[in-house]
């Protein structure tokens, strides 16, 4: 059993037959009538709204065998394998699943062919956006200069996720969606073809359920047909389709109209719980209410617009409610559609919503919304909005106040100017009605007395005191300051400006040397302790400098002499050296390189001396003919060599 589904049994084979899309239609047409073919286009659009129809059948145009015309025949072999979707030359890929770089290489080399049966060899990539970019920048050189043979049309949904290169390439045609007429009126010539009765009210729900997309809507058809069992003697009905979709009745959504504007709560919370039965969808029965809305305002607002009642009284919720408050319970139903998720369940939400719309309505028009000041002119401005019934509550209020405000004046009589206060002496007001703070100085407008005939006019100003005669006037300040003499050297130039608290700005700060710079209090030098010498004094070498030979140039023999003490031998021999690296170092030099080396560098002191980096032996050397232990690794009167001798070693 094969059953053909309607989007692809009823699928357009001609320009004729497509609905809508009547700008990229004429265009096409136009440019084959008159051989003006560009090689790439590019169609864009939601989905089911033509973009792949019209693909096919432009190359049906282009390779029909009858000759390339906007009206194929439909009846050769090529237009016949083209519907089949089997024709040689139009390849169809889909970038979707051939995304890279190599496919479109691919395509590249067998474009260099010419065709096998037809006039074109027509490549149709869908969903063009998928492809990468590298598998685009791969196609612009073929995509800007093809072959004669060799047109592209390209099809896709998001046409901003194509590049710049491939847009400026391409000549760009937008589908756009399709009116729900032109979809009722193609699903019903539909089932009037298959042979299913149907009613007006099922079909429009279908072409309302598609979206524009006609696709959309032949897909409804089918599971409507499937649900309902339509067909032969059976009749596709309204509720079947209802009952499909898991939209509300028309006629609920009247009776919830009805209950808001007579304000009865009870009615409204039992049409709700009627809606609960049928398991609605609360959103969508948000969206009903605010269509309706919109129908009742059109009513309101353009009398003479011919309107679809869909079971709806709008003449007489037009005449019933006011158009401030249709605009309100709109903007109502619409943010209760956005934050019906965040309720605790969409009944709650759509309930909130409704008692929403029932709490909030705007102020009526009445005397207790204006001053009672105004008067009886008041309660006519009042009566007056009442009656028109559209006039809001703002304008009837501001045209009582208009009208009181003659009376008003004459009640309270003509004010009294009182004199300008002077800027320099401002005198504070004095009375029952004086502010608790000071007038501003520079106030010098004239102020009318107060309209109350309780509090009296405030009596002017007392003039200041004349001079006495005869003396001399005040000094006035000069205009500007006096012109310096010819000659005369240039004023100093004004200080730079100050903080508030004195100190200079940062620029004139970032110029002062920074206080790390500046001078600092040399120190004292320490006072040489009693009894010390110097390196020098002593005959040794400066540290960091490599001893001499004995008896080189310069360098002299320390006397014992010059050492006072018992240890004069061992460091009259220390400052002898041995000839290896690094001053005052034994054989191994101070670095324990040789096992049976014990010598080490270690401080000594001097009588009266800090202490100094200077090779030391262990203690476990043997001690000297003084029985001390400390310097007793080396033979002082060996000054043929002038070798220091390590402890338990004997020289190299």
């Amino acid at each position: 059993m094969s059953y053909l589904v309607l989007a692809r049994k009823w699928r357009p084979k001609r320009f004729a037959e497509l609905v809508g899309q009547e700008h990229v239609v004429r265009a096409l047409v136009n440019a084959l009538d008159s051989g003006r073919v560009h090689h790439a286009f590019l169609f864009t659009g939601t989905r089911g709204v033509g973009k792949t129809t019209i693909a096919r059948i432009f190359a049906k145009s282009l390779n029909c065998e009858r000759g390339a015309s906007s009206d194929p025949c439909g009846e050769c072999e090529t237009c016949q394998a083209i519907d089949a979707g089997r024709y040689i030359d139009l390849l169809e890929i889909d970038a979707a699943s051939n995304t890279g770089v190599d496919n479109v290489r691919d395509l590249i080399e067998n474009a260099q062919y010419m065709p096998s049966r037809g006039r074109y060899k027509v490549y149709l990539i869908d969903e063009v956006h998928m492809l990468t970019k590298a598998a685009f920048n791969a196609l612009l050189k073929t995509l800007e200069e093809p072959p004669e043979h060799v047109k592209f049309l390209f099809a896709t949904t998001d046409p901003q996720k194509l590049l710049v290169t491939v847009l400026s390439r391409c000549l760009q045609f937008n589908l756009k969606r399709l009116e729900e007429e032109q979809i009722g009126g193609q699903l019903a010539k539909i089932l009037a073809a298959e042979g299913i009765e149907a009613e007006p009210g099922a079909v429009r729900q279908l072409a309302k359920a598609a979206d524009g997309s006609l696709r959309d809507g032949l897909s409804l058809l089918d599971q409507a047909i499937a649900y309902s069992g339509a067909g032969g003697s059976a009749a596709l009905g309204d509720a079947a389709v209802a009952s499909m979709l898991g939209s509300v009745d028309r006629t609920r959504v009247a009776a919830l109209l009805a209950a808001l504007s007579e304000g009865d709560g009870a009615a409204l919370m039992a049409t709700i719980e009627v809606l609960a039965g049928f398991s609605p969808d609360w959103g969508g029965v948000l969206d009903a209410l605010a269509e309706a809305l919109h129908r009742v305002q059109v009513k309101q607002l353009v009398p003479g617009s011919e309107l679809e009642a869909d079971g709806i009284d709008l003449d007489a919720l037009a005449a019933a409610l006011r158009p401030e408050l249709v605009q309100l319970w709109y903007q109502m139903a619409v943010s209760g559609r956005r934050d019906i998720a965040l309720a605790p369940s969409a009944r709650v939400g759509f309930e909130m919503s409704l008692l929403r719309m029932l709490a909030f309505r705007p102020a009526e028009g009445g005397p207790e919304s204006v001053p009672a000041a105004a008067g009886g002119a008041v309660g006519g401005a009042s009566a007056s909005a009442g009656a028109g019934g559209g006039r809001s509550a703002a304008a009837a209020a501001r045209a009582a106040l208009e009208s009181a405000g003659p009376a008003r004046a004459a009640v309270s009589g003509p004010a009294v100017a009182a004199p300008p206060r002077q800027a320099m002496h401002p005198r504070a007001p004095t009375g029952p009605d004086a502010p608790p703070w000071p007038e501003p100085a520079h106030d010098e407008i004239p102020r009318a007395a107060p309209a109350s005939p309780a509090s009296p006019p405030r009596p002017p100003a007392a003039a200041p005191p004349a001079a006495p005669p005869g003396a001399p006037p005040p000094p006035r300040p000069p205009a500007r300051p006096p012109r310096a003499p010819p000659g005369a050297p240039p004023p100093p130039p004004p200080p730079p400006p100050r903080r508030a608290d004195g100190r200079p700005r940062w620029r004139d700060r970032a110029r002062r040397p920074h206080r790390r710079h500046l001078a600092r209090p040399r120190r004292r030098p320490r006072p040489a302790r009693p009894g010390t010498r110097t390196r020098r004094q002593l005959g040794l070498p400066r540290l960091g400098q490599r001893p001499a030979a004995p008896g080189a140039a310069g360098i002299r023999r320390p006397s014992p002499r010059a050492v006072p003490g018992a240890a004069a031998g061992r460091r009259a021999g220390r400052a002898l050296g041995n000839g290896t690296p690094g001053p005052f170092r034994g054989r191994c030099g101070g670095r324990r390189r040789d096992p049976a080396c014990t010598q080490r560098a270690r401080a000594w002191r001097a009588p009266g001396r800090r202490r100094s980096r200077l090779p030391q032996r262990s203690a476990r050397a043997a001690p000297d003919g003084a029985g001390r232990a400390r310097g007793a690794g080396f033979d002082p009167t060996d000054t043929a060599t002038g070798a220091l001798t390590c402890a338990g070693t004997s020289p190299s």
